[in-house]
């Protein structure tokens, strides 16, 4: 059996429900679980390195308020609760530009620990996976991480940021050639980058996606539901080629998608 997780990035107080309906309401109706890593308490001001604004901030007005938690939006948090087929992990806290990166371990202690309260305080299970905004942990991260999370999900692991007791592990995950592995009781996910991205070419993503589905026994599909609304108008090729995905997904008798909390409750790794 091969194993694939959809993970939804940057989900936000000020995510239009009528998105993630219309990206996942096929991925639900098969009973396919749909990971959105969201975000505590979006900063309202973050932009990209150019300067604009970021994508996820799709419908946020001018404010001066600086964060806005997800809990400021009770229709966005009642749909989420009311439909079981999603899963919330923890993206970072507000999500400022690489605000995994830093190296001070209270103020990442903090970050992670408020970004925790704030999804409880939501009405959400205690998370148990962690994503860093833009796939980015210093050496102190991920120490502090792995202290607080059963699942880390992030693109790759570079050796000069893990910290030196973590060497021998990925020693060996380079000899076995493997996507994933585990420090401690902590199992640290990789994804090929984000398959299903607005960037790509719409011709050949199918068949990235299939090969790193049916190459590997656990396949992290990224992909985030702001890339299908660029500009606030609907990507409908896009769209299409998402619930193509998802029918893929759904139709092939050796593909289970799952949620991370199935990875750790069924032991799949």
């Amino acid at each position: 059996m091969r194993y694939v997780i959809l993970r939804d990035d940057d989900t936000n107080a000020f995510t239009p429900v009528a998105c993630l309906e219309r990206l996942y309401r096929p991925a639900l109706e098969q009973g396919l679980p749909v990971n959105l890593a969201a975000i505590p308490a979006v900063a309202t001001d973050t932009h990209m390195p150019d300067g604009r604004l970021e994508g996820f901030l799709l419908d946020c007005p001018a404010m001066r308020t600086t964060v806005m938690p997800l809990a400021a939006n009770p229709p966005l948090v009642e749909y989420l609760r009311g439909n079981p087929g999603y899963h919330l992990v923890q993206h970072g806290l507000h999500h400022d530009y690489l605000e995994f990166e830093r190296a001070e371990p209270g103020e990442i202690s903090r970050r992670l620990e408020q970004g925790t309260r704030l999804l409880k305080e939501a009405g959400f299970p205690r998370p148990k996976t962690f994503v860093a905004p833009y796939d980015k942990l210093s050496r102190a991260s991920l120490v502090e991480v792995q202290k607080r999370f059963p699942v880390l999900s992030t693109g790759w692991y570079e050796l000069r940021r893990l910290p030196l007791a973590w060497w021998p592990g990925y020693a060996w995950k380079k000899v076995r050639g493997a996507a994933h592995w585990r420090i401690g009781q902590t199992l640290l996910l990789s994804h090929p980058g984000c398959l299903l991205s607005s960037q790509r070419a719409y011709s050949t993503m199918l068949s990235a996606i299939t090969h790193y589905v049916n190459t590997g026994r656990l396949t992290v599909l990224v992909t985030h539901w702001w890339e299908y609304f660029r500009n606030g108008s609907p990507d409908e090729p896009f769209i299409e080629f998402l619930h193509e995905t998802t029918r893929y997904l759904a139709t092939h008798p050796d593909i289970k998608v799952i949620s991370f909390a199935d990875l750790l409750e069924e032991n799949l790794l």
